[in-house]
């Protein structure tokens, strides 16, 4: 070759090189465009984006322009190959054009405000490590094609809105090492092409919707090291293949409709530290395999039905710091070894049936923090040395049998916050030292058999909001100024033995809600000074030797809602402005020596009778007119001697002119009623009835007669399951309220005893809340019973509904006791169970299944019989058939509540509660306090920024998306 031929190769090459460099540049160029084409399509409020700009005297060709820009990373040759965005308050979309930074090796989005799909053209981005795209608003589907990754390793997108089934291409994602799919609203089931990820070492669905049963093939993932499932609705029970994951390390299968038996597999993983496995549908008994995990440190199998025996291996966990066994039925002892477990911070075992002694050596060799063992039927000595580390925090034994003092190293636990024995029998004084103790919160000591007296030390307590030492044995007086902790709202000390006077030391008491000293010995007179309690609710003085004159300062109290003064000495009258009390609800003054007129005014007009018996000397008002009282003519005439005859005459006087008056009221009364009022017609009672009696709950202004004349055919408005309701309306008081006459016969429902009716009752008229329907009062005799509500003018609830009122609220349970049915079937339709149809039985779960129907009508903003659903499909019906049809749940929400995914995904929360409520089989339905519960817990599953929960790096990933246990946080 000569050297022209080897100049002319030369120059080519040269060309060939240049030209490819040129290329290159161009491109280079281009990411500059694409990334100014990812801001546009941002929402960016906090402007954090601001260099994301070219500046005019950048050189032509800078390719170095975009390596700096906030959030931008670029390789050795310039590209851009780390993109990190998280944090910074975006919302938007993210553009489509993000698939050509063919270089991109690792994507972040976390922690902003996404609420649009993200762009199917990710699977384009096949040089992808990492993607977290987690704490967003994402919806729809999660974009298909990652799986054609080869070098993909870390995928978190969780805390997202994705829906649909789990991409069952990431199976071919056989690098991957992390996925988080946590709290989103995934369905369908787990894919088993998941098996295939051989490297993966973290694997969380929890929190999603997903069903079916849990892949044994998941055991074939030896390199996994956690596994977080909870919080789904799976078929079936855990696979006995997990006892293969030898790395695992993090189980969390918590609230996941699991059944069967715990797999005694699981014992061989020798590296579990974590086991949750909380309410779920568990079976059988605890394994003694689960002894063998010698690295474990939480086990939380609470919430379940597993039986038999705690086994005795468990006390060989020597780095267990927290048990919790809770709510199953396990029976039994506690083995002894437990007590020698040196880690053990959180035992919980409450709601078993558990016996026999605590190890005696409890707490001694362990940091315990948090004891709860109550609802047991635990026997023997409290253990002596439960605080001797000084940890303890929470200490919950009520409700078991336990015996013997309270240990005395208890009141120098400095740390304790509760401490909670009531239930027990104990016996023996109160240590002195619990005033001492600086967190102290609550100390209750209640059914005892406790003796002594009250410490004086309590009284300088600084942070005791709850004292109940009733029902025990204690004879003493109480410390002068115990009323006046700061910090104390409650102070319950009844059914004890308890001298002296109550002390005056009321002026200090800044937080004192209840007061309870009844069924004691106090004597002496009730100090005025209570009065400068301004929060006190209720003052409960019944069953002692109290006298004097009842303080008139007592009935301005601002909160005082109930007073019991029953069965002491008070003399005097009822002062007259105790109608007019502002927050007065219940006053109990029966069996006193009160003497003197009742006052007719505010709600003493309306006061039940049986509060004021057994004081000769009252008169008048609900009661038997002065005149008439025997004992209080005679007080008078002792009291005046020297007018007796002029008295005498003057009452002869006074009672002619009564009657006199009476008659002619009569008369008028008689012609006013022929003239169309409501005292149409009288409701007519037998003989043998007893007579009619009034209990309001609040100021009516009506007596029974005014109620008893509306009862007439003309006057019905409507007519339910429980009774048939009228329309009361008194012109003379110008008062409209809605009257239900309850259905009652010998053959149809058994209402119980008059007393048991009458409680019922009476509790429901003291609820308030602004969506039920207030219960005003109540009018029964021995045959009959009515109850008095507030008239609704919007007239039905369905009407209410669509703003919501609920009338009979709580009555189902005291409408049958004896299980027996009724003769026909009445209600709203459309909130009937469907047993009323096939059973004619009315219990709790009729009212949780017309509960459910509620809930419904508030999410839809339908009526529970719409056109929309059908010719006889009713709104239940058609929630099943959108469920069966697999549809989606989320175009039947009400659009005027709000559109916004957080509001949307509240209201599916609580549908899922509904859906509960209206299960078909009565059994099926959760119980009020479980809805409560769960109402509670249908929250939005937001992360703070804080990332509590979740976990968008590798190093907090191990964390679950929820709380995953009841003592999570003490940890």
């Amino acid at each position: 070759m000569n050297l022209l031929t080897i100049f002319l190769l030369f120059l080519f090459y040269c060309y060939i090189g240049f030209a490819n460099g040129v290329v290159t540049k161009t491109e280079l160029r281009d990411e500059v465009s694409i990334l100014l084409s990812i801001k546009e399509s941002l929402v960016d409020p906090l402007d954090q984006l601001r260099d994301w700009t070219v500046p005019k005297n950048a050189v032509a060709g800078n390719i170095s322009v975009p390596c700096s820009w906030k959030g931008v990373e670029c390789n050795s040759d310039g590209a851009v190959e780390k993109l990190d965005l998280s944090h910074m308050n975006l919302t938007g979309k993210v553009s489509d054009d993000i698939q050509k930074l063919n270089s991109l090796t690792s994507l972040n989005l976390c922690c902003n405000g996404f609420s649009s799909p993200l762009p199917r053209s990710f699977s384009n981005l096949t040089a992808l490590k990492s993607i977290d795209v987690s704490q967003n608003y994402f919806v729809y589907g999660f974009p298909v094609g990652l799986g054609m990754s080869p070098g993909l390793m870390y995928l978190n997108a969780s805390s997202n809105n994705f829906s649909g089934y789990l991409p069952e291409d990431i199976g071919n994602a056989t690098f991957l090492e992390t996925l988080d799919f946590r709290g989103n609203f995934f369905e369908g089931s787990i894919p088993k092409s998941y098996k295939n990820l051989g490297k993966l070492k973290f694997l969380g669905l929890s929190g999603n919707n997903l069903t079916g049963h849990v892949p044994g093939e998941l055991g074939e993932l030896s390199s996994l090291e956690s596994i977080v499932l909870g919080y789904n609705s799976f078929e079936g029970g855990i696979p006995n293949e997990f006892g293969n994951l030898t790395n695992l390390k993090y189980l969390d299968l918590a609230v996941g409709n699991l059944g069967g038996p715990i797999p005694s597999e699981l014992g061989k993983l020798k590296l579990l530290d974590t086991v949750f496995l909380y309410k779920n549908n568990l079976e059988g008994k605890i394994p003694p395999e689960i002894g063998n995990i010698t690295s474990l440190q939480l086990l939380d199998l609470s919430d379940n039905m597993l039986t038999g025996e705690i086994p005795a291996k468990i006390a060989e966990l020597e780095n267990l710091q927290l048990l919790n066994l809770m709510s199953n039925k396990l029976s039994g002892s506690v083995p002894p070894g437990i007590g020698g477990l040196p880690q053990l911070e959180v035992f919980e075992l409450w709601n078993n049936s558990l016996s026999g002694p605590l190890p005696s050596d409890l707490g001694r060799n362990s940091p315990l923090q948090w004891v709860d063992i109550s609802s047991n039927s635990f026997t023997g000595p409290i253990p002596a040395g439960l605080c001797i580390r000084g940890n303890l925090t929470k200490l919950i034994l009520f409700n078991n049998t336990f015996s013997g003092p309270i240990p005395a190293g208890l009141s120098t636990c400095m740390s304790l916050v509760r401490v909670r024995m009531q239930n027990n029998l104990l016996s023996g004084m109160i240590p002195a030292g619990f005033g001492k103790l600086g967190k102290l919160q609550r100390l209750e000591l209640a059914n005892n058999s406790l003796t002594g007296q009250i410490p004086s030390d309590l009284a300088s307590s600084t942070s005791l909001s709850f004292i109940d030492f009733s029902k025990n044995h204690i004879q003493s007086s109480i410390p002068s100024s115990i009323l006046a902790i700061p910090t104390l709202q409650n102070f319950i000390a009844s059914d004890n033995n308890l001298v002296g006077k109550i002390p005056d030391q009321f002026q200090d008491c800044p937080s004192l809600s209840v007061l309870d000293l009844s069924t004691n010995q106090f004597t002496g007179d009730l100090p005025a000074s209570i009065a400068s309690c301004e929060k006190l609710v209720t003052l409960n003085l019944r069953n002692n030797q109290l006298n004097g004159p009842i303080p008139r300062v007592i009935s301005m109290m601002p909160t005082l809602a109930v007073l019991d003064l029953s069965n002491n000495s008070f003399t005097g009258g009822i002062p007259e402005n105790f109608g007019n009390s502002p927050a007065l609800e219940m006053l109990n003054v029966s069996h006193n020596k009160l003497e003197g007129p009742v006052p007719a005014n505010g709600m003493l007009r309306t006061i039940n009778p049986d509060d004021l018996i057994g004081n000769a000397g009252l008169c008048g008002g609900v009661l038997p007119p002065c005149a008439h009282n025997a004992a209080y003519t005679s007080k008078q005439k002792i009291l005046h001697a020297k007018h007796i005859i002029a008295g005498w005459l003057t009452g002869v006087a006074a009672l002619l002119l009564i009657v006199t008056a009476g008659l002619g009221a009569k008369s008028l009364y008689k012609r006013w009623h022929e003239n169309g009022g409501c005292f149409e017609r009288r409701f007519e009672m037998s003989s043998g009835d007893w007579p009619w009696r009034l209990m309001a709950f609040q100021r009516l202004g009506l007596t029974s007669n005014d109620i008893l004349a509306c009862l007439k055919e003309s006057n019905v408005i409507g007519m339910g399951a429980t009774g048939v309701v009228y329309k009361a309306e008194v012109q003379r008081q110008n008062t409209v309220v809605a009257v239900k006459k309850l259905w009652k016969s010998a053959t149809d429902i058994e209402m119980g005893g008059s007393e048991d009716l009458v409680g019922e009752v009476n509790v429901l008229g003291n609820l308030r809340h602004r969506n039920i329907v207030r219960l005003l009062g109540f009018l029964h005799n021995n045959r009959d019973a009515m109850i008095i509500y507030e008239y609704m003018q919007n007239g039905s609830l369905g009407e209410a509904l669509h703003e919501a009122r609920i009338a009979d609220f709580g009555l189902a349970r005291m409408m049958l006791k004896k299980n027996e049915t009724v003769s026909m079937v009445a209600g709203s339709y459309g909130y009937i169970a469907p047993e009323y149809g096939y059973t004619l039985k009315v219990d709790e779960k009729s009212d949780i299944y017309s509960y459910g129907v509620v809930l419904m009508e508030l999410l839809t903003g339908k009526r529970p019989l719409d056109p929309e659903f059908g010719e006889s499909v009713d709104i239940v019906e058609w929630f099943r058939m959108k469920i069966r049809d697999n549809k989606s749940l989320e175009a039947a929400l009400d659009p005027n509540v709000g559109a916004t995914q957080h509001v949307q995904e509240e209201m599916l929360l609580v549908l899922r509660i509904a859906i509960l409520c209206i299960a078909k089989l009565p059994k099926d339905r959760p119980s009020m306090r479980d809805v409560l519960t769960m109402l509670k817990e249908a929250k939005p599953r937001r992360k703070s920024s804080s990332n509590s929960g979740g976990s968008h790096a590798a190093t907090n990933k191990d964390k679950p998306i929820f709380s995953t246990s009841p003592v999570n946080g003490l940890l």
